[in-house]
């Protein structure tokens, strides 16, 4: 297994046992997937620069105020990263190139 198939699965676990984390976990598996994902974009071709839809913003909300949260937000939270990390992966090793375009102004 590669360091992010064991990530990702430490994601899915922790949301599936959501209720015998410490706030802390939770936080900090949220923000290491914040990075991975802007790193895994970066290296993919996506633009890093979030848009008010980007996934991101939530996960990143969430982790912010990770005390004050439902557990129920956490679990989503966990698992929209593990996803989009499982997704991103697989661009990265099917080596398909990204080309990201401007949208024309009509």
């Amino acid at each position: 297994m590669t360091a992010t198939t064991d990530f990702i699965t430490e994601l899915f676990r922790a949301a599936n046992e959501i209720d015998k984390l410490g706030t802390l976990e939770k936080g900090r598996l949220l923000q290491r997937s914040i990075v991975t994902i802007r790193h895994m974009r970066d290296v993919v071709g996506i633009p890093t620069r979030g848009t008010e839809a980007d996934v991101l913003i939530e996960i990143g909300t969430v982790a912010a105020f990770i005390d004050r949260r439902p557990n129920e937000d956490a679990r989503m939270a966990l698992l929209n990263a593990a996803g989009i990390i499982r997704d991103l992966r697989i661009v990265m090793d099917s080596k398909i190139e990204v080309i990201v375009k401007a949208a024309r102004e009509t």
